[in-house]
């Protein structure tokens, strides 16, 4: 595995799962999360469910993503089917963001541009994953 996409993997993953991390903590009222730092309609039931529905999502590609390190850092060549996962699922997870926001008319940057990242970045890294998964081993 590059150096680039074990960094751009572990970076994304365990930023999401300490959103989660701090979502549960919030929801449990253990932490207190600004009203600033939230997204448009953070207080309302549908938008509260419209994030929560994305937590299997974002399970999915973070575990994924930190199993595919691990395993290429012990040379196990699952990486890249786990490492190919992790990536289309962020894309995935990042394209319904931007979808969402984007038909609601809702172009904060603070939550509009990290989704859209999460869209761009992993495209870096699928075309070159995709031809190394579906190459015969030499």
């Amino acid at each position: 595995m590059r150096r680039a996409l074990a960094i751009s993997l572990a970076v994304t993953d365990l930023l999401f799962l300490a959103y989660w991390s701090t979502s549960l903590l919030a929801l449990a009222g253990v932490v207190h999360v600004s009203p600033d730092a939230m997204y448009a309609g953070y207080d309302q039931p549908r938008v509260i469910a419209w994030n929560w529905s994305f937590l299997p999502l974002d399970l999915a590609f973070s575990v994924s993503g930190l199993l595919a390190v691990r395993a290429a850092r012990r040379g196990s060549p699952i990486w890249r089917p786990l490492a190919l996962i992790s990536l289309a699922f962020t894309v995935a997870a990042g394209g319904m963001a931007i979808g969402y926001w984007t038909l609601l008319g809702e172009f904060n940057p603070s939550w509009f541009l990290p989704n859209l990242a999460l869209v761009v970045w992993p495209m870096a890294f699928l075309p070159g994953l995709i031809r190394e998964t579906a190459s015969p081993p030499a």
